[in-house]
């Protein structure tokens, strides 16, 4: 009679995986974006939420004269006249209220803490929106400061060299860096790709860039692209250098970064827990000729390279 031998098994992955604790990730939001604006922006701390902006008045009318030496030519007498009537930027506000039910908050924060991550994305969220504000809105944002004598349009539809050259002489006092969408960066590469002069980059933040002249084009989808169109913004930045400069309100109570507040709000009678977010910003141009654009360039140009170099 043949002796039965033992059947050996061990214990499989999908067994085993039941009784593991998987590794979990913190949530990943698709719609948060490095906002290089809000980093490369130098940020002014404001009294009471206004920033009264002075100016000179007719700047050419302030006399002096260079005179030689052992003349007795009698000097010019002047003075420096302010505008009556200076804008005053008001802070805005990008707020909202984050609930918690307390359920959730003390029973399934393990591994990542529950109110931790809702504040963490919703704040991202609300950063996602603050720099959308500083390019967009109407009454702050870039593209609404544009004066007349700061905007050009391109020679033949997609941006060219060309074009940000002469951009360039309307922010010829230390620009700083452009602002574009992607599409409208990658469709200005190939132009210049297409003329021989491919744009050489510069790394920023750890991240490569493409440059024109030395002046980085920054990326930012919070530019519009509309029917294959958008726009490419230059600035010059710093209160030091009369530029474009990012305003917040210092010392907000529940203060976790400049201008960001977070506060506690209590728990009602359904048990959930209350969060108030809110994020004070605005922007200013401190004197026109620190921001022009470039209008309505074609994003979608390309070109069949094999004609190209013929």
């Amino acid at each position: 009679m043949t002796k039965a031998h033992p059947v050996h098994t061990t214990l499989g992955d999908n067994a085993a995986r039941q009784l593991a604790n998987a590794t979990k990730t913190t949530a990943q939001l698709s719609t948060i974006s490095p906002r290089w604006l809000t980093h490369l922006l130098q940020w002014v701390p404001v009294e009471a939420g206004i920033f009264r902006l002075n100016q000179v008045k007719n700047p050419e009318s302030i006399k002096v004269t260079c005179t030689a030496r052992q003349t007795e030519n009698q000097l010019p007498r002047t003075f420096v006249n302010y505008e009556e009537k200076p804008r005053e930027y008001f802070l805005n506000a990008v707020s909202t209220i984050l609930d918690v039910h307390t359920r959730v908050s003390d029973l399934y924060s393990s591994p990542h803490d529950q109110i931790k991550e809702q504040l963490r994305l919703t704040i991202e969220t609300i950063k996602e929106n603050q720099e959308s504000e500083l390019i967009n809105n109407p009454d702050y944002g870039l593209l609404s400061q544009v004066t007349d004598e700061q905007r050009i349009f391109p020679l033949t539809g997609a941006p060219t060299p060309d074009d940000l050259d002469e951009l360039l002489t309307k922010v010829w006092k230390e620009p700083a860096f452009f602002l574009a969408h992607p599409l409208a960066i990658a469709a200005f590469g190939r132009e210049a790709t297409r003329r021989g002069t491919p744009p050489p980059t510069v790394s920023l933040f750890g991240s490569q860039f493409i440059t024109w002249r030395g002046v980085p084009l920054i990326p930012s989808d919070k530019i519009h692209v509309a029917d294959g169109k958008s726009k490419i913004l230059l600035l010059r930045v710093g209160d030091k250098r009369q530029g474009v400069v990012g305003l917040f309100q210092p010392g907000l109570p529940g203060e976790q970064s400049p201008g960001l507040s977070v506060r506690f709000m209590g728990i009602n009678d359904q048990a959930i827990s209350s969060y108030l977010i809110s994020l004070y910003c605005s922007l200013a141009v401190l004197t026109p000729d620190a921001l022009a654009i470039l209008d309505d360039i074609e994003v979608g140009k390309y070109h069949d390279y094999a004609d190209t170099y013929k």
